[in-house]
């Protein structure tokens, strides 16, 4: 898999365990719905400093953002 789609997985898993809806995330990381859903879906690749404020706001490492997880 690659990095892209272990970076979607992991936001999209992170949001959930903190009870988020994307636009909470959103309006949290300052950022549009439709570009975490892009970033979720591996169809966008972040900016560093997109990687910094979702990791803020999800209360997260960036680099945990960025690790495969055997798990899926």
């Amino acid at each position: 898999m690659d990095l892209v789609q272990v970076l979607g997985r992991n936001v999209r898993a992170a949001r959930k365990r903190r009870g988020l809806s994307q636009e909470q995330l959103a309006l949290e990381a300052d950022m549009k719905r439709s570009y975490v859903s892009d970033l979720e879906r591996g169809t966008r690749n972040p900016t560093v400093a997109a990687l910094g404020r979702l990791a803020a706001a999800l209360g997260v490492e960036p680099g945990s953002l960025l690790e495969s997880r055997p798990d899926g």
